[in-house]
């Protein structure tokens, strides 16, 4: 009797264990079922967000940038903005099956712009920092440049680098607000330095002799060489930083980022096209494109 007792009570524990288990399984199996379709729907909404599917709704992609960056984008005598930048866009707004809209903006509100929405991305040969990255998210580098120096004709003999520049009976011109403007204060602690809106503004102060150098981006200083500073400026061409460029975006959005790395990928890596080093060789090293803006 006490044996058949004993193998009930086994059964009723076993039985009871086994609705037990039963339900945990059917518990962990609602909550990884919820899990999933919540994972899915935030994937979901992530993408309606996605500053890349309104522009495939939209049917145009708006790129923001300052057109006075030679040879990233500036204005042709006809008006119209080219460079290197907005081939890139141009090639960009292709692939994405939309229309291009480029958006001019004075740089002191170019990340303001993009923040408020005013445009999708900046495509404006725009260095990558680590304070710009606090505000904005940037796709890999798609090109790095550094900060060189024009000297004025006057010098020629006398100095041959930042160092040797930095007198204070001197003058150093920059860009007010960009990397060329922490380069020259890091590097000039004697000189007098002064800033201007516009890069042209400052290579003009050192034409006119009012100024003695210019510190700013070696792609333009490459540039403004071979046109107009042939036999009046001397380029120190060392470069005195290191600083890739990178199109900027809004925080938040890893669609759009995604696609953009891809696009880079494919452009630089595709050698049947062969985008990345076409356009390079177009705006960067053959200089015949002067003659539509000089």
């Amino acid at each position: 009797m006490k044996n058949i007792k004993y193998v009930l009570i086994v059964a009723i524990i076993l039985a009871f264990a086994g609705c037990n288990d039963s339900g945990q399984n059917s518990t962990k199996e609602v909550t990884s079922s919820t899990t999933s379709n919540d994972s899915a729907t935030a994937s979901l909404q992530l993408w309606k967000d996605s500053t890349l599917n309104k522009i495939v709704q939209r049917g145009e992609l708006r790129v923001g940038m300052e057109p006075g960056y030679m040879p990233f984008e500036m204005k042709d005598k006809k008006g119209n903005i080219i460079g290197y930048d907005v081939d890139m866009a141009k090639k960009m707004a292709k692939d994405m099956g939309v229309k291009l809209k480029i958006i001019p903006t004075a740089w002191d509100g170019i990340i303001a712009g993009l923040i408020t929405e005013k445009y999708d991305i900046i495509m404006s040969g725009m260095t990558i920092t680590q304070q710009r990255n606090l505000k904005i998210n940037f796709a890999n580098p798609y090109i790095v440049v550094g900060q060189t120096i024009l000297m004025n004709n006057a010098h020629k003999g006398k100095y041959s680098s930042a160092k040797e520049l930095d007198n204070a009976e001197l003058t150093i011109a920059t860009k007010l607000g960009v990397t060329g403007e922490i380069a020259t204060r890091k590097f000039f602690k004697k000189a007098k330095i002064v800033t201007f809106e516009t890069e042209s503004d400052a290579v003009s102060e050192v034409l006119s002799g009012k100024a003695d150098a210019m510190v700013y981006d070696q792609p333009y200083n490459v540039t403004f060489m071979a046109g107009k500073g042939g036999d009046k400026l001397i380029h120190l061409d060392t470069p005195l930083t290191y600083e890739p460029l990178g199109w900027a975006i809004r925080k938040g959005d890893p669609d759009f980022l995604n696609w953009l790395n891809n696009f880079l990928r494919q452009a630089k890596d595709d050698k049947v096209e062969d985008f990345a080093a076409k356009t390079y060789n177009k705006w960067l090293v053959d200089k015949s494109w002067l003659q539509r803006v000089q």
